[in-house]
């Protein structure tokens, strides 16, 4: 796998993920958090408001061309998957080399639930935890799958 910068999206993200939903999670300690996606991700903080009273109140993050906005949980409408007991949703985002993401992550501490493979829709997926109770899906996209060959690929699976 060859070695691309942020600045290739076309290569790394399908056409169809290039502009999405951008997510706003919630922890417990958003300083640990902030500190662990820069070490496990290779996350860049490209913006962070610190709170009044402490802790974090809005920080925004890059791990390659995908943006993360983040803060301490409050107690408000927002709750931290650890006061939920987990997590209903995931964060999928798509780098140039998940197996080596995946390395330096765990290193880092996170959790691996599903070792990278690669997937019959077209892209190599690895699923991790963070110390938060977040779970990612990271992905490196290897092929365009046409919806007919994908109905293929499933129904052979």
């Amino acid at each position: 796998m060859t070695n691309q910068t942020h600045h290739d999206a076309s290569r790394i993200v399908p056409e169809r993920y290039r502009t999405a939903v951008v997510p706003h999670i919630m922890v417990a300690d958003a300083d640990a958090a902030l500190s662990f996606y820069t070490r496990a991700f290779g996350a860049v903080e490209d913006f962070r408001l610190d709170a009044p009273g402490g802790g974090v109140l809005h920080a925004e993050i890059r791990i390659g061309e995908a943006v993360l906005m983040l803060g301490d949980a409050d107690g408000g409408p927002f709750s931290s998957p650890a006061a939920l007991g987990g997590t209903s949703a995931a964060l999928h985002v798509y780098v140039p080399d998940v197996d080596a993401l995946v390395r330096t992550a765990v290193a880092a501490g996170a959790e691996l639930l599903q070792e990278p493979a690669d997937q019959f829709h077209g892209d190599r997926t690895a699923v991790l935890r963070d110390p938060s109770g977040h779970v990612w899906v990271f992905l490196t996209h290897l092929e365009d799958v046409s919806g007919e060959e994908l109905a293929a690929r499933l129904a052979g699976a």
